[in-house]
C-alpha cells in the first residue's frame, strides 16, 4: 500500500526514528501506526542489546531533592560527552532520578544482590505456613518464584517506570539507546531519606513525589 508522507511524520514524531525506518515500519503494518510503533521498538531492543558491549564511560551525575525530605544523586553513563549534553539524555537521567526518589530501589540490577540476602528471603519464605502443607518440590518452585518477585522490587532495572508502568526502567533505557544511537547505563545511585533510621511518624514519600510528578 502507498504510505502518505503525513503518516510517517506522525510516526517519526511519536518515535525519532529515521524517515525510512518509519516508512518501511508502516509498509510493514499495512499503515497501522501503532503496530508500526511496536515493530520499531522491537527492532530498537535488538539494536541497543548490540551496543551494550560498548564503552560508556561518559554521561551525567543527576539529583533530585523532594521538598528537602528526599534526595537522589544518580550516575548515568553514555558513549560520548556530545549525547551527554543532548537535551533527552538529561531528561532521562531526570526521569531517573524522580523514579529512585519515588520507588526506591536498592540495587541497580539482580547481580548486585549479596547471596545471603537471597538466601535469607528464601528461609524466610520457605517458613511460611501457606506452604508447609504442599510437597517439598512444589514449595521450592513457589518460593523460588516469591523470592524472585522480591528481589525485582528491589532491582531498578526491574522495575516498572513510574512515568509508564507498562515498561521497565530497563526497557526504558534500551529505548533510549535505540534512539540516541550510544550505550547507556546506570552505573550507581544513593537515595537519601531526611532522619532515615530515627523513631519519626510515617509519611508515603512515594506518594508524595508522584504527586510532584503530576503537577
Amino acid at each position: 500500500m502507498s504510505i502518505s508522507a503525513t503518516l510517517v511524520k506522525e510516526l517519526r514524531d511519536k518515535t525519532g526514528a529515521g524517515f525510512m525506518d518509519a516508512k518501511k515500519a508502516l509498509s510493514e503494518t499495512e499503515g497501522n501506526v501503532e503496530k508500526a510503533m511496536e515493530l520499531l521498538r522491537q527492532k530498537g531492543m535488538a539494536s541497543a542489546e548490540k551496543k551494550m558491549g560498548r564503552i560508556a564511560a561518559e554521561g551525567l551525575v543527576g539529583s533530585y531533592v523532594h521538598n528537602g525530605k528526599i534526595g537522589v544523586l544518580v550516575e548515568v553513563n553514555c558513549e560520548t560527552d556530545f549525547v551527554a549534553k543532548n537535551d533527552e539524555f538529561k531528561e532521562l537521567v531526570k526521569d531517573i532520578c524522580l523514579h529512585i526518589a519515588s520507588s526506591a530501589p536498592e540495587f541497580v540490577s539482580r547481580d548486585e544482590i549479596p547471596a545471603e540476602a537471597i538466601e535469607e528471603e528464601k528461609r524466610v519464605e520457605m517458613g511460611k505456613e501457606d506452604i508447609q502443607s504442599k510437597p517439598a518440590e512444589i514449595r521450592e518452585k513457589i518460593v523460588q518464584g516469591r523470592v524472585d518477585k522480591i528481589m525485582a522490587e528491589k532491582v531498578l532495572l526491574e522495575q516498572n517506570f513510574v512515568k509508564d508502568p507498562g515498561m521497565t526502567v530497563e526497557e526504558l533505557i534500551k529505548e533510549k539507546i535505540a534512539k540516541i544511537g550510544e550505550k547507556i547505563t546506570i552505573r550507581r545511585f544513593t537515595r537519601y531519606v531526611l532522619g532515615e533510621g530515627l523513631e519519626k511518624r510515617q509519611e508515603n514519600f512515594a506518594e508524595e513525589v508522584m504527586k510532584e510528578m503530576n503537577k
